[in-house]
């Protein structure tokens, strides 16, 4: 365990599984987070002290900077997607990117991977993906060698794309969507994971690589795919995007009065964004130059999504039981 890592925002859906990872390269782990008490469960992925989570403060300079001491090699994966506050799309993926990328550069360190975007556009009308843009952009003003990683929509157990649409399912007979005929090219959590890896390892060129699964199909047709793993049945419906932007401005109104208590379903911005497709560029470099073989959502899906099932965790014993009353 000669070599150490930091990743900022190492205990959330990315940073995990690059954390569990770079522990089983035998690494050691530094997991940088607003709350380490709330990160432990990180501990477990390595030998005693091998994955530690530590506080800090991006939008800080001396916070960011104590824990990259000693460092190998660096990712930053915290992102936002509130517009507004001390921890806004500009604060985080802006500034706290840059601050990042600078200070790694001060203290010489071999590496630095950071997650951005597919969509990462400075002209873009939404903040998220000018706020994305501009932090590449900074990033590379900082340390020209970075890996730069734009994501589609990721998947995996700890989602909040088919976890999401999954549990509204559950409410109704009519599921709304925004952007239903929007074409996505979602990507496996771990296939992200991967890529970061090769990154830090020094095994990847630096550049940018846009990340995405292998089907690009409408948003649409995935969600009726998770429909069909989860065995419910729901009239979808395209919600335009005048209403959307209505409910948007709405629940953003709603959560800051709540202080946070009421999350908002979907924002304005979000809203904006689901007027593109999110797609892998074409010439762009990705997964394959990596040589890494992309994983599909139905290969995946059923082992996290059992649980929204009519039987939940019996609904296989429900169905092995009908078969045997009809044979």
């Amino acid at each position: 365990m000669s070599k150490l890592v930091t990743i900022y925002g190492g205990s959330g859906f990315v940073g995990r599984y690059v954390a569990r990872r770079m522990a089983k390269l035998g690494w050691r782990v530094r997991v940088a987070v607003r709350h380490p008490n709330e990160a432990l469960f990180v501990k477990p992925y390595g030998s005693v002290g091998q994955v530690e989570p530590v506080f800090c403060n991006i939008r800080d300079d001396s916070s960011v900077r104590s824990v990259m001491q000693g460092a190998d090699a660096v990712m930053n994966c915290v992102g936002t997607f509130d517009a507004r506050g001390k921890n806004s799309f500009d604060a985080v993926q802006v500034e706290g990117a840059e601050r990042i990328a600078r200070i790694a550069a001060e203290q010489g360190v071999g590496t630095l991977v950071h997650v951005s975007a597919i969509g990462a556009d400075k002209e873009s009308s939404s903040g998220y993906a000018r706020s994305k843009a501009l932090g590449e952009e900074a990033v590379l003003a900082a340390f020209p060698r970075a890996m730069i990683l734009r994501p589609s929509v990721i998947f995996g157990m700890e989602d909040q794309f088919f976890n999401r649409f999954a549990a509204m399912s559950r409410m109704g007979p009519v599921l709304a969507l925004v952007g239903a005929d929007r074409n996505f090219q979602p990507v496996y959590v771990d296939n992200v994971a991967e890529a970061a890896e090769k990154g830090l390892a020094g095994s990847a060129a630096p550049g940018v690589y846009e990340l995405g699964g292998p089907e690009v199909k409408s948003f649409r047709a995935f969600i009726e795919e998770m429909l069909t793993v989860i065995r419910r049945r729901k009239m979808l419906v395209n919600l335009p995007y005048g209403l959307a932007s209505v409910i948007g401005r709405l629940s953003e109104f709603a959560q800051r009065i709540t202080g946070g208590l009421f999350t908002a379903p979907i924002t304005r911005d979000q809203v904006v964004m689901l007027r593109r497709d999110n797609v892998v560029s074409d010439g762009a470099k990705g997964l394959s130059d990596l040589g890494i073989s992309p994983v599909a959502p139905e290969a995946v899906m059923p082992d996290y999504l059992w649980r929204f099932r009519p039987g939940g965790q019996y609904d296989a014993i429900k169905e092995s039981a009908a078969n045997l009353r009809t044979e």
